[in-house]
């Protein structure tokens, strides 16, 4: 007995079927797709979250810098420690020893920023000393940047400070996401990004301190880069503190 002929296979399913894979596969790649773009964007979105929540905190102690001089007739000393947030009680001597962290418990302001390092801080030894003698007493903090060369320029100062040309009283900063600082259990971060020299001079520095626009390109001039810095302007201090009746 001769078997039955097979069924000849529809061709309009055939289509259909494989419609519908093609359609499972573009589902599932632009699932895996956004999940990329959703992890990438989720990254940069907390980056930058956290360098506006920073860049408030760095206002904010800007601002309690200059409240405390309107009160107190001087600028505050660097804190005790990084566990200790009171101003030290040590004079400063020189530049180096009135650099250190923000004086937070002294300020009343949060000492950290959106990465959970310290804040750090360098003061004008003269400022820490009331009261403050204006006509005598010099500015000496530099912030410097770079141009679209890579060449170092000035953003407040210039190449010598002086009373006729003066340059910051202080600056307050901080050390970015990435590479050296100091955590606020007090342990250092190590290095990781070699070739930062702008973030190590910021890191080592007492007097000339980089602010400059974010860079994750190690092969820029001035390496990687993503510190974050205020100023304390010198006219507006002197504003506050002479309307407090706290200048001579």
């Amino acid at each position: 007995m001769t078997p039955p002929r097979a069924r000849s296979r529809n061709p309009a399913a055939s289509r259909r079927e494989r419609g519908a894979a093609l359609l499972v596969l573009l589902a599932v790649a632009s699932l895996a797709f956004a999940s990329v773009l959703i992890g990438v964007f989720s990254r940069s979105g907390i980056d930058s979250l956290r360098e506006q929540r920073t860049l408030a905190r760095l206002a904010q102690a800007s601002e309690a810098l200059v409240g405390f001089a309107a009160t107190h007739g001087r600028l505050p000393r660097p804190a005790v420690s990084a566990l200790d947030g009171r101003e030290s009680g040590q004079p400063c001597s020189d530049e180096a020893s009135c650099t250190g962290f923000l004086p937070w418990v002294a300020l009343g302001v949060d000492g950290s920023d959106s990465w959970g390092k310290l804040l750090r801080y360098s003061v004008t030894p003269r400022y820490t000393v009331a009261p403050v003698q204006r006509i005598s007493t010099v500015a000496t903090k530099r912030v410097l940047t770079r141009n679209t060369a890579g060449e170092v320029q000035y953003l407040v100062g210039q190449g010598e400070c002086t009373l006729a040309a003066q340059c910051a009283p202080a600056v307050v900063f901080s050390q970015g996401r990435d590479d050296v600082g100091t955590a606020v259990t007090g342990l250092r971060q190590a290095r990781t990004a070699p070739g930062n020299e702008d973030e190590l001079l910021n890191d080592e520095g007492d007097i000339e301190f980089f602010r400059r626009a974010r860079s994750d390109a190690p092969a820029v001039a001035g390496g990687r880069f993503d510190d974050l810095l205020v100023a304390i302007p010198l006219q507006t201090l002197y504003e506050r503190m002479a309307a407090a009746r706290m200048l001579p």
